[in-house]
Parts: C-alpha cells; sequence; structure tokens
C-alpha cells in the first residue's frame, strides 16, 4: 500500500513542480484570445468552462488504455508502476500539455498540420496518413472492447441473450451522432458527468481492495520487486513494458485528442490545469487498476491465468464484482464501459476533422461533416471483422510512434524559439529507441532482429533524429500564428 500511495503522490507532485516549469518553459500568455473565442463556430469551436473541459479530456485521452494496458503490464510487477509515474510526469503529461497548446498557438489545428509546420510538409503527409489509421484503429479497438463487454455482462447477469453484431451496430450509431452533432450537444453536455463517475469509480474499487479482508494491496512484494522483471510468462522488459503501457504513461492518441479541447478553452492560464493535469488523472488511473491487477488475484500467476482466460476484461469484470458485488459491481463495470465510447466517438471525431484541414472542407454544413465521417465508419465497419488481437498490437506500435512525432514536433517548435528543448528531446529520445527497437526486434510486427542487435540500431537510429531535428530548427526563428493577430484581454477562467 505505501509503494502505491508514493506513486499517487509523486504524480500529484509533479503536477504541482513539474508542471508549472513546463508551462515556465513554454511561456503562456494569459492576454492571447484563444481560438474557441477568435473561431468560435458553434459547432467544434465552442468556449467552455475549465472544469467542464477538464472533464471531457480525461474522458477523451481514457479510453480503455489506462485499464487495459496497466492490467497487461502487472504481469511485470510494480515495476510497472514506475514506469507509469516517471513516463506519465516526464513524457506523457508534457506530451499532452505541448499537443494542447500548440493548437492553441496554431489556431486549434489538428496534430498533422501543427507537425507540418515545424517539422515540414513531408512529417506533414506522414503524420496526416499515420494519425487518420491510429484513429481508425483507436474506432475499432474502442467499438470492439466495450461491445464484448456489455454483452458479456447483459448475458451474465440476465436472461437476454445479446449478440456481439447488435452491440456493434449500436455502439457504431452512437459514433455516428456523436462525431456529427455541434460538440457542446452530446460531448460537452454529458461527458463531464461521465468524466465525475470515472473517478467516483477508480477511487471506490482501490478502496474496496484496500479495506478488503481478502485481499492486500501488493502485501507480498518486496523492495527489491519495484526494480524487477516479474512476468511469470518469461517476457522481456524492455521495450515492450513500453509499447503495453500507453494511456498510462505517454500515448500519441492524446495528440489526436487535445486540439478538440484547444478550441474549447477559454484562456492559456487553463492548459496546465487541461493537458497537463488530466494526464496526470489518467496515471492515477491507471497506477489503481495496476495496483488492483498486482492485488485481487493475490500473485502474478494467477493474474496471468485471468488474462490468459478473458483477456483484460475479464480481469475488470472479476475484479469489480469481486470487490463491490452485483449491484456495485455492475456500476463500476459500466464506469469502465465508458471509457472506451467516450474516446471512440472522439476518435472519428479527430479524423473528420483531420481530413477536413487536410481537403479544406469547412465543416458548418452538416453536408460537409457527414462527407467526411461516413467513409471513415465504412472503413471502421470492415475493421471490426478483423481479429481484436491484432488490431490491438498494430494500434499499440502505432500509438507510441504518433507520440514520439508529436514530441519531436514540440522540440522543433521550443528550438525556434530558443526555449529549453530538452525537456520534449529526452523523452522524445527515449520513445523513439523504444520503438525503433520494439519493431526491430519483434518477429510479429516488425523484422525478428536479435534485441542487442535492435538495441544499437534503436540508438543510432535515435541519434541520427536526434541530430537532424536540432539542424532542422535550431536558430530557424518563428512566430506563433496567434502572434499575427492583435492580442486582446480575455477573461481569466478558474
Amino acid at each position: 500500500m505505501l509503494w502505491f500511495l508514493t506513486c499517487v503522490a509523486a504524480l500529484i507532485g509533479g503536477y504541482f513542480i513539474y508542471g508549472a516549469f513546463v508551462e515556465k518553459v513554454f511561456g503562456i500568455n494569459e492576454k492571447r484570445q484563444t481560438p474557441a473565442h477568435t473561431k468560435t463556430d458553434g459547432v467544434d469551436y465552442v468556449p467552455m468552462s475549465t472544469k467542464k473541459v477538464y472533464l471531457v479530456q480525461l474522458l477523451n485521452i481514457a479510453g480503455v488504455g489506462p485499464i487495459f494496458g496497466p492490467i497487461m503490464g502487472a504481469l511485470y510487477g510494480p515495476a510497472a508502476m514506475l514506469w507509469i509515474v516517471i513516463g506519465c510526469i516526464f513524457a506523457g503529461a508534457v506530451h499532452d500539455y505541448f499537443s494542447g497548446m500548440l493548437s492553441v498557438r496554431n489556431g486549434g489545428a489538428s496534430v498533422p498540420t501543427i507537425t507540418g509546420r515545424y517539422l515540414g510538409n513531408g512529417a506533414k503527409h506522414f503524420m496526416n496518413i499515420f494519425a487518420i489509421v491510429l484513429l481508425l484503429l483507436v474506432g475499432v479497438v474502442f467499438v470492439s472492447a466495450p461491445a464484448g463487454m456489455i454483452t458479456n455482462l447483459v448475458n451474465d447477469q440476465t436472461s437476454l441473450n445479446v449478440s456481439m453484431t447488435t452491440m456493434v451496430i449500436a455502439i457504431f450509431a452512437y459514433y455516428i451522432i456523436a462525431t456529427i452533432v455541434p460538440v457542446d450537444k452530446i460531448i460537452g453536455r454529458f461527458y463531464p458527468l461521465f468524466g465525475a463517475l470515472l473517478i467516483f469509480m477508480s477511487v471506490g474499487l482501490m478502496t474496496a481492495v484496500a479495506f478488503s479482508s481478502e485481499h492486500t494491496v501488493m502485501g507480498d512484494f518486496q523492495v527489491s520487486d519495484m526494480f524487477s522483471n516479474l512476468n511469470p510468462n518469461d517476457m522481456p522488459l524492455w521495450p515492450a513494458l513500453f509499447i503495453t503501457i500507453a494511456c498510462g504513461a505517454i500515448s500519441g492518441f492524446h495528440a489526436t485528442q487535445s486540439p478538440l479541447m484547444a478550441r474549447c478553452m477559454e484562456n492559456e492560464t487553463n492548459g496546465r490545469f487541461v493537458f497537463y493535469g488530466a494526464m496526470i488523472g489518467e496515471g492515477v488511473i491507471a497506477l489503481i487498476w495496476c495496483a488492483i491487477a498486482l492485488s485481487f488475484f493475490g500473485n502474478l500467476d494467477a493474474l496471468s491465468e485471468a488474462v490468459s482466460n478473458g483477456g483484460p476484461g475479464n480481469v475488470v469484470y472479476s475484479a469489480s464484482f469481486g470487490l463491490l458485488g452485483v449491484f456495485g459491481g455492475v456500476i463500476a463495470f459500466l464506469g469502465v464501459v465508458i471509457l472506451p465510447i467516450t474516446s471512440g466517438d472522439t476518435a472519428f471525431r479527430s479524423s473528420r476533422l483531420i481530413l477536413a484541414e487536410y481537403f479544406n472542407v469547412d465543416q458548418k454544413a452538416l453536408r460537409n461533416r457527414l462527407m467526411m465521417a461516413v467513409p471513415l465508419f465504412v472503413i471502421g465497419g470492415i475493421l471490426t471483422q478483423v481479429d481484436f488481437g491484432v488490431i490491438w498490437r498494430y494500434f499499440g506500435f502505432a500509438n507510441q510512434s504518433t507520440a514520439v512525432m508529436m514530441l519531436w514536433t514540440a522540440s522543433a517548435y521550443l528550438l525556434r524559439h530558443n526555449k529549453l528543448h530538452w525537456i520534449t528531446t529526452i523523452p522524445a529520445m527515449f520513445m523513439t529507441t523504444v520503438c525503433a527497437t520494439f519493431i526491430l526486434n519483434n518477429s510479429t510486427l516488425g523484422f525478428g532482429l536479435p534485441i542487442q542487435v535492435s538495441t544499437v540500431s534503436g540508438i543510432l537510429f535515435t541519434l541520427a533524429v536526434t541530430a537532424y531535428v536540432i539542424k532542422i530548427s535550431k536558430g530557424k526563428g518563428d512566430t506563433d500564428l496567434a502572434d499575427e493577430e492583435k492580442p486582446q484581454a480575455v477573461k481569466k477562467t478558474a
């Protein structure tokens, strides 16, 4: 329990200490108008209160990633929690802050447009393709996962016999509506309530573990285990752990979501709370589910068996009903189901906006929104027929590769403005090495090279990328798009 509480305290401290430092390096301007004010359109650019924007951001980024990823990562032992803390504070939250604030400074632009501005048109075209592919994979994952979970819940707890196909169709129907209606009609109105439910559910489950007479929070682990690989299946920790636990530590998917709230945030002073703070909140959720996975089943062999018999969804189901009973279990389980649904629709919404930016199609008219959205849903529907495990593996690599691109974009921005770029360059170098090593070593998705060769090659590739970004950016100089507009005082919101 002490290890868990220490990790949570470290995340909270990271928000107030390192988060404030990152904000200072970026350099906010409370008098500069945000896109929510300068480009208000009643559809995607809609000013919303800070608390509402924070809760929507938290739900947007927190799909099944901060639950499924930490559960799978828990198989490595308590070392997974160490990565969640360090990754969240120094990489994930920094990544989310810059993806949001650079969108604010660039008129609410999506991540491919931002990447193109600071890394060139080649990077922009690459990110357009990569972001759309990632978002489609996310949309499919976040249809299949909740559909399967709801189907199991209904069939186990009632006499009904609901099919998986029925649930997939129902979720897709909701996604279509949520993707094309104005952001404040569904997302802005209901998601803050779902965000509060998510927080309540996570804290409730952790409290139940803490006061349970049958389960001890990480009671059988020693201090030395925090720095060891305890995986019962002899899976190597490097680099797989850093791909497995993405959304709880660092996730490129967040870079596609932050612009949605950058278009609704009322003042730059709210950026640390909305972007850095939401990632810290997701880190706490990831810690909770990692601790539950390490505690509820008693040992890692039992956890591994539970995962083998039904994936991380089975762990969520067993823990929810085992800790809270039938009524509490249903509420907690539904709280988990809400996560992928409220991220899946925003994944398709982001895809629509990225395509609209690329083809320069105005999104005020419903016809134009449908023109961008319908092809995405057709492709997504086809992909739901692919095996979930295959989709998830590709999602993990695409996710972290997108994070790499966003971090290098932030470094290029800081270099152009002669600011301390190492706060993004160091995590960018680490994650570049992780992704390069993973794809070179993995025999299923990549080239199947030996881990030593893959690691050395990954390091060399990272050094080459670092030198390239510094060369094309340093001393180049830059002016924010917002600086081209006359700054006007705006109300500072709490």
